[in-house]
């Protein structure tokens, strides 16, 4: 394992799954201190430690240290070690929080990984996993993840606050990842959606589509929002309904926009006719900011491009997000691995916003961990 030298220090709570997802990965331990040591309640929040408690269960021989308070945390990666296993996820953030860090990690364990994650689903915070499905599945078979076994199903939907849903994950494991020369989006061929209610009328789910395809009819006549609407123990504890979009290009590349209902009893109530407006126009702005790559799926994108074979991958995104710019900093001290990155602005061949061209060498890395067949 990484000596002591190697640890790196950070501090604050910002990115904190990045730097244990990096840690996993590279081996480093990492040590952060001050998560939230000024705040009247300090120290890691309870979706955090469930987060910790989830890297637990798929690593072997994973060392964590927290303080009384809570406020500083150490951390040596064990092996990726994954199987079958369950996991409760905390009801304050949606099972896409979860699902985004092992999306990461999945290709690289011992055994192929079969998770069934419990909490909520769909929520305003962070990407559901309807959205997940239609966009991280896709790009993770371009990097040759594929196979039978690589499904992300929805068993029972949860709405905050209550939660209750219910998601089931598995992904086969790779030795090593093919490079990716993504760098043409295409253009728009097609609008998919999928339009949610749980504990409403299911009169709101077709109320949502309409509103949004009296906007996306517009640009593109192949449009489909399928409506789901779960009754009884499926549909977890609180009411809500929601929308997710996927545009899919002629390359093969997916563009994705979401929007949830405010939850029970926070905010005001909200009109499915707005939801779905307000969603189509979110997924035209995703599609104004282009590129191969969505907003939501750029640092992982960017993560299995560094973990690739030793050979040249490029990738066109649209405007770096605060949290992608952040990651690439935490490559660069995770993995020493610099990106070379090129402006595009919009011209003759790009439509929309400024695009960036990224490229990089992947480092090589190989899954140790899998024995040869």
């Amino acid at each position: 394992m990484a000596s002591q030298a190697h640890s790196l220090s950070y501090s604050g709570c910002n990115f904190l799954r990045q730097r244990l997802v990096l840690s996993t990965l590279s081996g480093r331990p990492v040590k952060i201190r001050k998560i939230r040591a000024r705040d009247d309640n300090p120290g890691l929040r309870d979706f955090e430690a469930s987060f910790i408690r989830l890297l637990d269960k798929v690593t072997n021989g994973s060392r964590i240290e927290i303080n009384q308070t809570g406020t500083t945390l150490y951390y040596q990666p064990g092996l990726l070690y994954g199987g079958s296993m369950e996991h409760d996820c905390s009801v304050l953030r949606g099972i896409g929080y979860y699902l985004e860090s092992l999306l990461c990690l999945a290709p690289f364990m011992k055994h192929p990984l079969r998770i069934v994650l419990r909490g909520v689903t769909n929520d305003q915070v962070d990407p559901s996993v309807d959205v997940l499905k239609a966009t991280a599945l896709p790009l993770l078979k371009q990097f040759g993840i594929d196979g039978e076994s690589f499904e992300l199903k929805v068993v029972r939907r949860g709405m905050p606050p209550g939660g209750g849903g219910e998601v089931f994950f598995s992904c086969p494991v790779r030795k090593v990842l093919k490079p990716i020369q993504l760098i043409d989006p295409g253009k728009i061929k097609r609008i998919r959606g999928m339009a949610y209610s749980v504990r409403v009328s299911p009169q709101m789910a077709n109320r949502i589509v309409d509103s949004a395809r009296s906007i996306l009819n517009k640009f593109i006549p192949d449009i489909y929002i399928y409506t789901d609407h779960m009754k009884g123990i499926n549909s977890g504890k609180s009411p809500g309904f929601g929308l997710s979009l996927v545009a899919e290009t002629t390359n093969g590349t997916f563009l994705s926009a979401e929007l949830a209902s405010n939850p029970q009893g926070q905010g005001a109530a909200m009109l499915p006719e707005d939801l779905g407006r307000n969603c189509a126009r979110l997924l035209l702005e995703e599609i104004y900011r282009g590129g191969c790559v969505d907003s939501t799926n750029q640092s992982l994108a960017l993560l299995l491009m560094t973990l690739g074979q030793q050979d040249v991958s490029k990738v066109l995104l649209g405007p770096l997000s605060p949290y992608t710019i952040e990651f690439l900093r935490h490559l660069k001290s995770f993995f020493q691995i610099m990106f070379k990155i090129e402006t595009k602005p919009c011209g003759e061949e790009l439509k929309g916003g400024d695009k960036v061209l990224m490229t990089c060498v992947g480092i090589g890395f190989s899954n140790l961990s899998k024995t040869l067949k």
